[in-house]
């Protein structure tokens, strides 16, 4: 009961500190509002139809409505001319493909007008190199890199959580085996080690980065979660839990990790904004998602190659959405950092 009342009063008192940080509430919107998007877009309401063509390669940005195609021949041929209206040609009863043209051109002519009134919308950020929106393309690339964040980061912490408090609870062998094991993963560079995990996948998809971010990840939230478990093991009232009888996993998850638990939330926090700068890193060098899938790291790679062509706005969308999110995400990490930091009164 005192830890959970220490629980309770600990986050109470976090949200009327977060309440107060006008920046913090902020950063808090513009984030929710990053995940009603990326709600909206997984349940097919936003960015449904990104893969449309609905202007021409490379179209540049444009916020008035360009011509719808086929305006210009249709005019042509209205204006009078030997094959009548929209193109069609006079019927030739000693022509025995005559028909058949007809019925072709008929059909083409409708294949035309059909994107035509697709192509009437306007495109602040142009298209890429296939006609495709860039707006709907990075709203698709985002559901991707921050489900690739959240999910990695939710890894990571959860397996330091895990070894953290199986270590730090027990001590002794225990601890020395799992502080072998974080020397051995702090050792290697971490590009080193996620470009090994990725090696030993060989596979490309969304699953396949979260592990690789998740497996490689989880040293930071462990080394913090084990220094609590230390600290807590020893208090009052996990002596009176196991004065009652409690077993060591009850002590472990039900009375401590309640009064740890900010130390799990402030590293998912930082954990997802390193994490969707990763996957931005794998996807450039050919590590992330497989073709067909598209995330903001594909599409700054695709960008690469576009620069030299001068064409900019794929670059600008995908770096924008990206750095707009991480801000925010960095920000409000920080002030729940604070928020939660009992030593702050």
């Amino acid at each position: 009961m005192h830890a959970i009342h220490d629980s309770a009063g600990l986050w109470t008192l976090a949200w009327r500190r977060l309440r107060a940080d006008r920046l913090a509430m902020g950063a808090l919107a513009v984030v929710a509002a990053f995940l009603l998007l990326l709600a909206a877009s997984a349940s097919g309401i936003v960015a449904a139809d990104w893969e449309e063509e609905v202007a021409v390669n490379y179209a540049p940005p444009t916020f008035v409505a360009p011509p719808r195609a086929g305006q210009g021949a249709a005019a042509a041929h209205g204006a009078g001319g030997a094959e009548g209206p929209a193109g069609v040609p006079p019927a030739n009863e000693f022509d025995p493909l005559a028909q058949d043209i007809r019925e072709l051109r008929a059909t083409l002519g409708k294949a035309v007008a059909e994107p035509a009134a697709v192509r009437a919308a306007s495109l602040p950020f142009g298209a890429d190199k296939w006609g495709h929106n860039i707006i709907l393309k990075t709203i698709k690339g985002g559901e991707t890199s921050i489900v690739v964040g959240l999910a990695a980061a939710t890894l990571a912490v959860g397996l330091g959580t895990l070894f953290g408090a199986i270590s730090g609870y027990h001590g002794g062998l225990v601890d020395d085996f799992f502080n072998w094991f974080y020397n051995v993963f702090t050792s290697i560079p971490s590009i080193l080690m996620i470009l090994t995990v990725a090696a030993v996948l060989q596979q490309k998809g969304v699953l396949t980065i979260v592990l690789i971010l998740g497996l490689t990840g989880w040293t930071g939230p462990y080394r913090l979660i084990r220094a609590e478990y230390i600290k807590h093991k020893a208090r009052e009232y996990v002596m009176a839990a196991d004065a009652i009888g409690a077993s060591a996993w009850q002590k472990m998850f039900t009375h401590i990790f309640p009064n740890v638990s900010h130390v799990a939330l402030v590293q998912v926090s930082i954990l997802v904004v390193g994490f969707i700068k990763a996957e931005v890193i794998l996807s450039f060098l050919g590590f992330g998602v497989p073709v067909g899938v598209v995330s903001w790291g594909s599409m700054l790679n695709e960008a690469q190659n576009e620069l030299i062509l001068g064409k900019w706005w794929q670059l600008t969308a995908a770096a924008s959405a990206m750095a707009l999110l991480v801000t925010a995400f960095s920000l409000f990490a920080d002030a729940l950092r604070d928020a939660l930091d009992p030593k702050v009164k």
